[in-house]
């Protein structure tokens, strides 16, 4: 792992390079916008988020709540009160959990929303 990467207790997909603004990822050719997902390890709903996101070539930043319990009351500040897993963050907005992410890849504007700023 470069040293430009972040590294959270319980990742296990390799998280984004930082690029010069800290924020945005850059997979081949693309600047993508900054994935957020906190989870713990044995929810099916992070592990389909997840999967959705690596499927589509997204790297992310994921923060178990469990590896580091203090990040589930940061979590709650960030998603409104909301208290389940996973919640997912594109750019810093709120998208909510793993049926929301699939809502907004069913309707094709996920694929948007991940290359914001390009």
């Amino acid at each position: 792992m470069g040293a430009d990467q972040e590294v959270l207790p319980g990742v296990e997909f390799p998280l984004y390079d930082k690029g010069s603004n800290g924020k945005r990822a850059c997979l081949g050719d693309y600047d993508l916008a900054s994935v957020e997902i906190y989870t713990s390890p044995f929810c099916p709903y992070c592990h389909r988020a997840k999967a959705l996101l690596k499927d589509k070539g997204v790297g992310f930043k994921e923060v178990d709540v469990l590896m580091a319990p203090g990040k589930r009351a940061e979590m709650r500040e960030r998603a409104d009160g909301k208290n389940t897993v996973p919640q997912i963050f594109i750019d810093g907005q709120h998208i909510g959990g793993c049926d929301d992410l699939q809502a907004l890849d069913q309707d094709g504007r996920l694929d948007a929303l991940l290359q914001a700023g390009t």
